[in-house]
């Protein structure tokens, strides 16, 4: 599954081996106001080698997905990957609004297609938004993850979309999804939130790309973040990188099944990202960020 002679590897999502720095399109939002730096940076990530992008269309109310369509071109050969179970909600305190049932899910679907510009996306991610999720399902939207496969996977075998992840979820539901073919994880995991290292296991056992969403932590208030760890400025300044580089960089060296989707709006951080998959830690360095 993974290939070793490219810098940073190879490994399969939606079918077809991708580079294992891709690209969170969700930092495009910020660029509302200057729609050719966005285009210009997607159009920097493809130069770099990036062949894989994350985005939703609750990012930006539409907009990011909008921005993709304008970028990318049919040659670039980027695999897109969506995600469903939830919606814009600009007005709402969060971003996104719940949309879990599966003629929601449907809908969501069809609401990417036509902001991408395009009657088939490579894969779609379902967000359970459960586990580390800040947001959790409730009344009608407590939906049965078999119901929500089955809507999907009609999808998939009409060739509508042409894989299925899952984001936001417990090894529970992984374990039940395995026997509808899934493509790929997306859960909180780095080197300072750890909580998902059995379940990463599991995935790359079974073939399934492992995406983390908030690779180098810090979210909340309060929360570590990679770039503070003693041991990764140690690290860092040994090599000569930057902290964010040594933790994008541990997670590369956790398990082959990792593949990158670090997100920004700005040129100069998206070539230091794509710059990881060549960034090499000696097993000394590898120890120091394991018992930090």
């Amino acid at each position: 599954m993974s290939n070793p002679d490219r810098p940073g590897g190879t490994y399969a999502l939606a079918g077809r081996p991708v580079a294992r720095v891709g690209y969170g399109a969700s930092a495009l939002a910020r660029l509302r106001d200057d729609r050719p730096a966005a285009v210009a940076l997607l159009r920097r990530a493809v130069e770099l080698g990036v062949d894989h992008v994350d985005t939703a269309q609750f990012y930006g109310d539409g907009l990011v997905n909008d921005l993709l369509r304008e970028a990318l071109q049919p040659g670039d050969g980027v695999v897109v990957a969506t995600k469903v179970g939830a919606d814009p909600d600009p007005g709402g305190p969060f971003p996104m609004r719940l949309a879990q049932r599966p003629e929601q899910l449907r809908a969501s679907v069809e609401d990417n297609l036509r902001s991408l510009g395009t009657d088939h996306v490579a894969l779609v991610n379902l967000r359970r938004l459960e586990g580390t999720s800040r947001i959790r399902a409730e009344g009608d939207q407590l939906v049965d993850l078999d119901d929500q496969l089955a809507v999907l996977t009609a999808l998939r075998d009409a060739g509508t979309i042409g894989a299925i992840g899952l984001s936001s979820v417990e090894p529970d539901i992984v374990r039940r999804a395995l026997p509808a073919g899934i493509a790929c994880v997306q859960n909180e995991y780095s080197l300072v939130e750890r909580d998902d290292d059995g379940l990463l296991d599991l995935c790359a056992a079974e073939g399934v790309a492992w995406v983390p969403f908030h690779p180098l932590g810090g979210v909340l208030a309060g929360a570590r973040r990679v770039a503070d760890e003693p041991a990764v400025r140690e690290v860092a300044a040994a090599a000569g990188v930057t902290a964010s580089q040594v933790g994008l960089a541990w997670l590369l060296h956790r398990s082959p099944a990792v593949l990158l989707i670090p997100g920004t709006a700005s040129l100069a951080h998206l070539e230091a990202n794509v710059a990881v998959g060549s960034l090499r830690l000696d097993p000394e360095a590898l120890r120091a960020l394991d018992g930090h």
